[in-house]
């Protein structure tokens, strides 16, 4: 997996290129985000209009050292410095009160901001070298599968953005934990890398999941992180049924499983992604976006098991998926959606 530095005068092109209120793709250890220079209300306007996000929807500031949060955050709670201390720099975005020059579009009008310190090489050059805050959401159309290669970046945009800094293959591949800390307490808005247990031994008051008052934070909606080809969730035990049920009237299915298939099918393509949690996690968005191309009627996906180490995986298939297209065969599943309801439970 190649992750690394590039050249200084490509990171020196895209500072230039912030600071003129151009958009910058650049790589974090979670996704690619599509930056733009967070006290320039103009350029993070571009952002919106680029990707077709919703205005309402705030985006994340991204900084290179806590010591510049006073910049953008009115206060840290005792518990939001615990978790800082513990996960920066790293796949943990921090929602707290905004500091009085943060701009209405960074919140989605919203008294909170949203502020991360990545730990991708490049995401620190970038952001060491820019001096400020970058806002920036993932780097690609509002909705679709987030990228974690360059090359998936310039796949959704084309020349629409001019500069991407290549970093390689994003190393985590899910999209930041998000946790609100407010006056109700830490809460865990959105699950990612770090899990529960991890967070729950720093601040043992969090809790999971959002409340009636809890902030809108980036990805919030049932549907999303999908591919154009519709996503249905399938139980282990009832992959290959639904698959040949597709393929009998020579339909293509796309699958992503966690085995090998059982037989070969003509119209299948099918993708292992084996058992271990953190290397499916890194490679579901690339293996989405590869089996998007296979012009299938349906992409099937193999349920994950249960845990908190799928917690995040579970959390972006269900929404690339929507409550609707999970085939709710097995109790597990059902007792998933009863749990959380049709709008997917923690925001994504």
């Amino acid at each position: 997996m190649a992750i690394g530095r590039v050249l200084q005068q490509e990171i020196q092109e895209a500072v230039e290129a912030l600071r003129a209120g151009e958009l910058v793709a650049f790589p974090t250890e979670t996704v690619y985000g599509l930056g733009a220079n967070a006290n320039n209300p103009d350029a993070v306007r571009k952002i919106f209009r680029v990707k077709g996000r919703p205005s309402t929807h705030p985006v994340i500031v991204h900084i290179d050292h806590p010591r510049y949060l006073q910049r953008w955050v009115r206060e840290m709670t005792p518990e939001a410095k615990k978790l800082a201390d513990a996960f920066w720099p790293g796949p943990l975005t921090l929602v707290a009160k905004r500091a009085p020059a943060v701009n209405d579009v960074i919140t989605g009008g919203q008294d909170t901001v949203a502020i991360r310190v990545p730990n991708h090489p490049v995401a620190q050059q970038l952001l060491n070298a820019f001096g400020g805050g970058i806002a920036a959401p993932s780097a690609n159309k509002y909705g679709h599968v987030s990228p974690t290669r360059a090359e998936h970046v310039r796949d959704e945009f084309g020349d629409d953005v001019k500069w991407v800094l290549d970093g390689g293959d994003c190393k985590v591949g899910l999209e930041s934990t998000i946790i609100s800390c407010l006056a109700d307490g830490p809460r865990v808005l959105r699950p990612g890398s770090i899990s529960f247990s991890q967070l729950k031994a720093v601040v043992p008051t969090i809790q999971m999941g959002p409340n009636p008052s809890a902030p809108r934070v980036p990805g919030s909606t049932s549907r999303h992180y999908s591919p154009a080809t519709p996503v249905n969730v399938v139980p282990s035990r009832r992959l290959e049924t639904v698959m040949n049920e597709f393929t009998a009237n020579h339909e293509k299915v796309a699958v992503l499983a966690q085995r090998p298939p059982g037989t070969a099918n003509p119209f299948m393509t099918w993708i292992n992604a084996g058992i271990r949690p953190d290397i499916y996690a890194r490679n579901l968005y690339a293996n989405l976006r590869t089996l998007d191309k296979a012009s299938a009627k349906i992409i099937l996906v193999e349920e994950v098991p249960e845990g908190e180490k799928w917690d995040a995986v579970r959390d972006r298939l269900r929404r690339s998926a929507s409550a609707e297209n999970i085939v709710t065969y097995d109790q597990d599943i059902a007792a998933w959606v009863a749990d959380f309801g049709e709008e997917g439970g923690p925001p994504g």
